[in-house]
């Protein structure tokens, strides 16, 4: 019975891995559709959103058969537990990339704003990685590795920060942009709640191994993080204008 039951175990394992890696796949194939205007990819983005809602659903399923089956014990139990909530993040995650597709085909012009589609193009690469890094600590049981993958939602809130600021200033340039501005504001901002429920699947290996509770996202540890590193920036920035003040290029002679 405890080999059925650990065989079980695995298959519940692999079937969240699975998810965890369709929902990175998902949320690179939105990120580039929004930037291209590719609408009829947009569509199947959309439509393929209920492959996720559905493995969510299986996933369930197979966790309680499991648990009312096989009663585990307590160890098990909180494996379990924490694939049942890190589940529920994946279906967050999976959500918001459906809806960045969504945003795609509300679009009416393709206006563009390439310093922006830089960024986001950054912020989405960041995201993969902490996805998949994530996925990686989850399946070796690495609470350390968990814990300094969180901090790198740092980076992806200084993202934000970074496109909103630019979106604003097109706007102050152009007002003609805002309804683009407003679906690009819209994007970045998915894709920094994205950030954040990975963060909290960086919770659940944490709880995983150690039965603990943690709160591993900066920006709530401490609230003004985030600000203070954009602000030391920009001073080190200033700075390195006024020591090397031919830095920047000049028009040749």
């Amino acid at each position: 019975m405890h080999d059925e039951f650990l065989d079980q175990l695995k298959n519940l394992q692999s079937t969240f891995m699975n998810m965890g890696i369709n929902v990175s796949e998902q949320i690179y194939q939105a990120s580039s559709t929004f930037m291209n205007h590719d609408k009829s990819q947009a569509k199947l983005i959309v439509s393929d959103d209920s492959q996720v809602n559905t493995e969510e659903v299986d996933l369930e399923k197979e966790a309680l058969n499991l648990i009312a089956l096989q009663q585990p014990v307590a160890a098990y139990f909180r494996q379990i537990i924490c694939i049942l909530k890190a589940s529920s993040d994946l279906e967050r995650i999976g959500d918001h990339a459906s809806s960045i597709a969504q945003e795609t085909l509300r679009m009416k012009k393709k206006q563009k704003l390439p310093d922006v589609d830089a960024i986001i193009s950054k912020m989405t690469l960041k995201i993969r990685e902490m996805l998949e890094a994530t996925l990686d600590a989850y399946l070796h049981e690495n609470e350390s590795a968990a814990k300094l993958i969180a901090q790198d939602d740092l980076t992806i809130d200084k993202y934000f920060v970074e496109c909103r600021n630019l979106i604003i200033a097109e706007i102050e340039k152009d007002t003609k942009k805002i309804p683009s501005a407003a679906s690009y504001l819209l994007v970045v901002r998915l894709l920094e709640r994205i950030g954040d429920h990975i963060v909290n699947l960086d919770e659940w290996v944490v709880y995983n191994h150690s039965g603990k509770l943690v709160e591993l996202n900066p920006g709530k540890i401490e609230p003004d993080l985030i600000k203070n590193e954009l602000k030391t920036e920009k001073e080190e920035v200033d700075d390195n204008a006024v020591e090397n003040p031919n830095s920047v290029d000049s028009p040749s002679k």
